[in-house]
């Protein structure tokens, strides 16, 4: 009940600031992002400006916990936007795995899908080279029930291994950097748009190796979860790295408020995707943004000013 009260007056606010748009400076908007050595804070800085200089809104791009306190966030009221992985957003509408103990979260609306999400295993021991070396290693699988353990957890099932046949650490992409620099860990998940800052960091100073998710792995692994596809990172992508690596990828999402008006979020999706070229100059992952690419792949519901747009555009999604 209080969330549900939070999320009516926030609401109202927002709707007077809409109205008075001269006394509130435009209409000001939080967007959730991630960690700041990953890509959703890099990115999302970028998109806010965007998203400000061609709406008039005032968005402003936050550190958080990423994918699954984006969207809480959002149902609480404290954000009207943020980024998620497209199986962690699947899961709140679902009510499952991450958000089996908590239930389904539907406060949230699909505006479109970014870019390709990398699961990227990385270590700096030349004896770890496929997902069945983490045996008994001490392996960073990001923070209790979020995405990237989610992705860990998937991965390593697919090799026939649980948690519990790992020395499991539970660490922020950052983290994972400075414990595989010091040894303290043997290999870490980092899952993100590749390039990843701190695995570019980590290459450029120490040296990393990217393990490969391929063949039957890879098979039985979108067997069991379909929302993953299979991704290449290219040669070169990470210095020290002269071939490609085959892996796997879910999709890196924007979800809004679903009570932000349709008229709002038409214009928030037109200041991204009207607007490849230039974001591309700003950050690599633009390269990625496409009426296709968002529209692609997504099991929950868009909202409807971005189903408009995306309509103008002739491809028809689905709100409900």
């Amino acid at each position: 009940m209080r969330k549900r009260m939070r999320r009516a007056v926030v609401g109202v606010l927002l709707a007077v600031c809409m109205l008075v748009l001269s006394g509130c400076g435009g209409q000001r908007m939080m967007m959730g992002t991630g960690g700041t050595a990953g890509t959703y804070y890099a990115f999302g800085g970028v998109l806010a400006q965007y998203m400000k200089n061609y709406t008039g809104y005032s968005v402003t791009a936050v550190s958080t916990a990423a994918s699954k306190a984006n969207i809480q966030s959002i149902g609480d009221g404290d954000y009207q936007m943020g980024f998620t992985q497209s199986d962690v957003m699947t899961y709140a509408w679902e009510g499952s795995k991450s958000f089996e103990t908590d239930g389904p979260c539907r406060d949230f609306r699909v505006l479109g899908a970014l870019y390709a999400e990398t699961v990227q295993l990385i270590t700096m021991k030349e004896d770890i080279k496929s997902v069945s070396d983490l045996k008994g290693r001490s392996v960073s699988i990001g923070a209790p029930g979020s995405g990237v353990y989610f992705n860990a957890v998937d991965v390593l099932e697919g090799a026939g291994l649980t948690v519990d046949d790992i020395k499991p650490q539970y660490q922020s992409f950052d983290d994972s950097k400075e414990a595989l620099k010091d040894g303290q860990i043997d290999a870490a998940f980092i899952v993100a748009g590749a390039p990843t800052s701190a695995i570019t960091e980590l290459a450029t100073t120490n040296g990393v190796f990217l393990v490969p998710i391929e063949g039957e792995l890879r098979d039985k692994i979108m067997k069991i979860c379909p929302y993953y596809a299979p991704l290449q990172i290219p040669a070169d992508t990470y210095p020290g790295q002269p071939d490609p690596i085959e892996t796997i990828t879910i999709k890196a999402t924007m979800v809004v408020d679903a009570d932000l008006d349709d008229d709002v979020v038409y214009q928030l999706t037109a200041a991204i995707f009207d607007h490849k070229e230039e974001i591309t100059l700003e950050n690599a992952k633009g390269a990625e943004l496409s009426v296709e690419n968002a529209t692609s792949g997504i099991a929950v519901p868009f909202h409807a000013g971005a189903a408009r747009y995306f309509a103008e555009h002739g491809v028809k999604v689905e709100t409900e």
